[in-house]
């Protein structure tokens, strides 16, 4: 089964055609280095919670959207060894200054999968 690394984030509306912009590139570098899929998901039905909710745990500003997003490998392993090889890369360097979302407010963490379905 694969391994996940997940990550959800809070971008302000107005910076989400420069957030694709640069996630098209990270997307293309990581499946070129390895890794099996790379998703973004802008938020489209995601409501505020009274407990717990993306929202939430991104403590989500007006005019800011949750994006959540995922890459699989084949394992713990290659994903290490991609990730590595991604860390080098230059077509990815960011300004940290300069970046279209809060990187403070970013969740993420590698996950084992546990059960898998697909088409």
């Amino acid at each position: 089964m694969v391994y996940v690394d997940g990550f959800v984030i809070a971008v302000p509306k107005k910076n989400i055609a420069t957030y694709r912009k640069i996630s098209r590139i990270a997307g293309k570098v990581w499946m070129e280095l390895g890794a099996l899929s790379y998703v973004e998901c802008v938020a489209d039905d995601v409501k505020k919670g009274k407990s717990t909710s993306f929202p939430q745990a991104v403590k989500l500003k007006p005019g800011e959207t949750v994006v959540f997003s995922w890459i699989t490998y084949k394992s713990r392993k290659s994903r290490d060894a991609i990730m590595k090889k991604v860390m080098k890369d230059e077509r990815i360097k960011m300004d940290m200054d300069n970046m279209p979302f809060d990187g403070k407010r970013m969740i993420f963490g590698g996950f084992k999968s546990i059960l898998e379905f697909s088409v």
